[in-house]
């Protein structure tokens, strides 16, 4: 009787935790909301400011520049602002996981892999959001064969889910002693983070569970005791991994949340014939399966195939500004 009190205790403290982190969250975005408001109305004083003196003391080149440079990202601002009405979807608020996967081309395309990863992780700082490492798997020689990693912030999932597909890279290897031209693939899956689904019921003997050491950059516990944890979802194929926690705990409770949203998305995919606005469709990772390509060679562009977007920064894309290509694709869906 003891026990059952206490396990009832326990699932009461639970759900209350979930409440007030969702009324939290809630109430987050309504602040984050009137914060922007607030951030408009005095960047249009300021603007208003600026013209005032242009017409009282005449030309000022330094003036002219600030006022330009005020008025460029005040629009890039507004655009983004008129894009984030677009997030409607049930998800679009959620954090997201992210995994990257290395295709055809071999070290090539693990290389091509850790550049998106950096790539992405360069977009995240400029817009705010967190990321954190979930599991990787290292290349062979360089770069990356796989990549885990969870990305938080307002809109986290309804921004990134435009970068779900299979991503094509032309370049001169640096790994070819003969400088010839390469074609690499990697693949992007994106998924909201659902901590719990309690339409989605996961039996104990469907699930197989496997436990081994870390890889990674050390630490106390990284590649000395079995910390890691991949979870197989027997029914589906479905398989979560994570291996960043300090125990297996930590890692096995992850690794279920993952699986979570897997499944969620998955009945959300059946259900309701979405599967383009919540999960996209998984194409093989090869030629002519591609939404966006990369060329740095003979020429420089970054064309989504889906919408027609394109730019010939390619720098200023690996750097992480792919805004643009986000906002045209949740435009057109």
């Amino acid at each position: 009787m003891k026990d059952l009190k206490n396990q009832q205790a326990e699932d009461g403290f639970y759900q209350n935790q979930k409440l007030v982190t969702e009324v939290g969250k809630k109430i987050r975005i309504i602040e984050d909301k009137l914060g922007l408001i607030e951030d408009f109305e005095r960047r249009f004083a300021d603007i208003d400011t600026l013209v005032l003196l242009l017409e009282e003391i005449g030309e000022d080149n330094s003036l002219e520049m600030e006022l330009e440079e005020s008025l460029h990202k005040l629009i890039q601002d507004i655009e983004k602002a008129r894009v984030d009405r677009l997030l409607s979807g049930r998800y679009d608020s959620y954090d997201c996981i992210i995994t990257l996967h290395a295709g055809a081309g071999g070290t090539e395309a693990q290389d091509w892999t850790d550049m998106l990863y950096r790539m992405y992780s360069m977009y995240c700082d400029r817009t705010g959001f967190k990321t954190r490492v979930i599991d990787v798997l290292d290349g062979d020689e360089a770069g990356l064969k796989a990549i885990t990693f969870e990305v938080g912030g307002t809109n986290a999932y309804g921004y990134l889910k435009a970068e779900k597909g299979v991503h094509r890279l032309v370049r001169i290897s640096p790994f070819d002693s003969n400088a010839r031209r390469h074609t690499s693939f990697a693949s992007c899956e994106v998924m909201p983070k659902i901590e719990d689904a309690p339409e989605i019921e996961i039996r104990p003997e469907d699930l197989k569970i496997d436990t081994y050491r870390a890889s990674g950059a050390g630490g106390q516990h990284v590649n000395k005791t079995e910390s890691a944890v991949r979870i197989t979802h027997i029914p589906t194929g479905i398989i979560t991994a994570c291996q960043t926690e300090r125990s297996q705990v930590q890692n096995k409770e992850y690794a279920m949340q993952m699986l979570y949203s897997k499944l969620v998305e998955k009945q959300e995919a059946e259900e309701q014939e979405k599967l383009a606005q919540v999960r996209g469709e998984i194409k093989k990772i090869e030629w002519g399966s591609q939404i966006r390509s990369y060329v740095f060679c003979p020429y420089t562009l970054v064309k989504d195939h889906r919408t027609g977007y394109e730019t010939s920064d390619i720098q200023g894309v690996m750097n992480g500004d792919i805004q643009e290509f986000i906002n045209e694709y949740l435009k057109k869906i």
